[in-house]
Parts: structure tokens; sequence; C-alpha cells
């Protein structure tokens, strides 16, 4: 039997998908679309949320 395990839960801020790119609209030499990431700043780019119970622990 297979054993399924999580991580933790999921950031609600971005479901899951921490980074994103970003296009700029100027492309490179080679003619490429030049972009930025972007990291989601609730779960500073892990995807996952931290309890609150933990949240409130490292606060203090």
């Amino acid at each position: 039997m297979p054993q399924h395990t999580r991580p933790g839960p999921i950031c609600a801020h971005c479901d899951g998908f921490p980074q994103v790119a970003i296009a700029t609209g100027q492309t490179t030499l080679d003619g490429q679309r030049h972009t930025i990431t972007a990291d989601c700043p609730a779960c500073r780019g892990t995807g996952r949320a931290i309890p609150a119970r933990a949240y409130a622990r490292a606060e203090r």
C-alpha cells in the first residue's frame, strides 16, 4: 500500500504556485522576451503555509 505524505498546508495566497515569471515587454538580442521572477510575499516563495501556532511562536 503506498503511503501518501503531505509536506504541509498549501499557501492560500498563491495556491501552491509561489513563483511566477512576468514578461517586461522587452526582447533580448536573440528575439526572446525578457522576463523577471516574483515570489509570493505571504509564503516567501515556498508554496506552503506556516501553521498559525508555529507562526505565533516564531514572532515572540
